[in-house]
């Protein structure tokens, strides 16, 4: 029987176009929101149907602040619902719920929530969902540089011993499969700073369709442009 992950083992998605979904529907733009997390809850029982390992999802970056205030309101209103209503699922299905950038900055009630949901998953080893909260990949860099300083300050690391691997190991990602597929949906052609370390080697594949559109026949798409094209690494 074919792979249906192509041998993609860790695949993440930059989730645009719910604002777009609910305009062209003359919605509310909370209601495109809200249809976006019933597209994230059917991702991801697609990506665990098909055996796929990781799956990063962009979330709320760390420049989404700028939004209006009621709006953000309204996505930290979805992310508590969706915390509350999913976690059981996670368990029983062996999700991971692993969470990438500064969540801590949230609202008290809602890191509570994250940090509870975190340890219940922690022995689930079918898949990993990572979460991208409050990220932006060049803090996530700057991060890992500060890190590394300290280390390399107290013995830890050898300067001239620095290796790509220790910069890797010191990001959020650290202890996830290497990225081999970025998707962004909504036709947008940039990676808005997200996981620009991993992505140095991934597959990109964008695509037209809006976020709450984004099924399984959009995610077997995309999977199967990765299928067909030869990775080379820079090798050749």
């Amino acid at each position: 029987m074919a792979d249906p992950t192509y041998g993609a083992r860790h695949i993440a998605i930059i989730m645009d176009g719910n604002g777009r979904w609910a305009k062209r529907k003359h919605l509310p733009r909370a209601l495109g929101h809200k249809k976006g997390v019933e597209a994230v809850r059917n991702i991801v029982r697609t990506a665990g149907r098909m055996g796929i390992e990781a799956m990063t999802l962009y979330a709320f970056s760390s420049e989404n602040w700028n939004r209006p205030e009621d709006e953000i309101s309204d996505l930290m209103g979805l992310l508590r619902q969706y915390i509350q209503s999913d976690i059981e699922e996670f368990v029983e299905n062996g999700v991971r719920l692993k969470v990438i950038g500064n969540y801590k900055a949230l609202d008290t009630d809602i890191v509570e929530m994250i940090d509870e949901a975190i340890e219940k998953t922690a022995g689930n080893t079918k898949m990993t969902l990572a979460v991208a909260l409050n990220y932006g990949a060049q803090d996530e860099l700057l991060r890992a540089t500060h890190y590394i300083a300290a280390a390399t300050q107290s013995g830890e690391i050898e300067l001239d011993k620095l290796s790509i691997e220790h910069i890797s190991n010191a990001l959020d990602t650290a202890d996830m499969p290497p990225l081999d597929l970025l998707i962004r949906t909504s036709g947008e052609l940039r990676l808005s700073n997200f996981l620009l370390w991993q992505a140095a080697y991934a597959e990109l594949y964008f695509t037209d369709t809006l976020w709450p559109d984004f099924d399984q026949g959009e995610l077997e798409k995309a999977l199967k442009s990765f299928g067909s094209r030869e990775r080379r690494f820079g090798g050749r």
